[in-house]
């Protein structure tokens, strides 16, 4: 019984190193890939459109002595079109844009010198404008922060009526007047090549002095107006150029 044992157990010793060379070798598994991540990429040329609202800030003073006439808002709604160039460098974009909007800012106030139904009531609108910018943001992926600056242009007209019965009593030619804006938007890409933003801008069109002549012609009066204006609006712009790099 003993030497049966013996006999057993160096058997199944001589068959473990054969049955473990029997095994199928381990398959190799490849490492996966490392992950990618879609970066959103700013750069290219886009156009656009906007919608909004805008608020004119019109303060008259009669020349000569600029006693005031009192301010008024000219407040209405704007619309138009943007085309631009964007490029990136790591997270900061820069861009070029030119903005051009129609516009109808319009409001009036009665001259506080000379009040009452016999007195007079002037007039602002602006019916158009443009903006032309340079840009620089900080992009958060898809989502981009920036602030503007450049020139502006607005397109004016101001006129004088008499209080009681609106009849003109005298007017300006129609006006371009240039000065400076500045301004800030968040914009987000929203779909490959598509993104929408919210901006405000706030445009410095400072003093200018306007005679008024009377429909027939003649002198009536000069007044030095001051004008600021404000505008905030929703913008959509189509880019071209790839929307996303690949980044490890």
């Amino acid at each position: 019984m003993k030497k049966f044992l013996l006999a057993t157990v160096a058997l199944a010793a001589l068959a473990a190193p054969a049955s473990a060379a029997d095994l199928a070798a381990r398959p190799y598994t490849k490492a996966p890939p490392p992950m990618l991540a879609a970066i959103y990429d700013w750069s290219g040329f886009y156009i656009g459109a906007n919608g909004g609202w805008g608020s004119s800030r019109d303060c008259w003073n009669l020349q000569p002595g600029g006693a005031s006439e009192g301010c008024h808002d000219a407040t209405g709604g704007v619309a138009g079109g943007q085309i631009g160039y964007r490029w990136q460098a790591g997270t900061w974009v820069f861009g070029l844009e030119a903005q051009g909007d129609w516009a109808d800012l319009k409001g009036s106030n009665q001259s506080l010198l000379f009040p009452g139904p016999a007195g007079t009531t002037n007039t602002s609108r602006i019916d158009a404008f443009g903006l032309f910018t340079g840009q620089i943001g900080y992009a958060v992926n898809n989502a981009l922060f920036y602030a503007k600056g450049g020139a502006a242009v607005t397109s004016n007209r101001y006129r004088i009526n008499n209080t009681t019965g609106g009849a003109l009593a005298g007017s300006t030619g129609d006006d371009t007047r240039w000065g400076g804006t500045i301004g800030a938007g968040l914009e987000y890409g929203f779909a490959p090549n598509w993104s929408a933003a919210i901006e405000y801008d706030h445009l410095f069109m400072q003093d200018r002095t306007y005679t008024f002549t009377t429909p027939a012609g003649a002198f009536f009066s000069s007044d030095r107006i001051r004008q600021d204006v404000d505008l905030v609006t929703v913008r959509v712009n189509y880019r071209w150029g790839g929307p996303v790099v690949a980044k490890y």
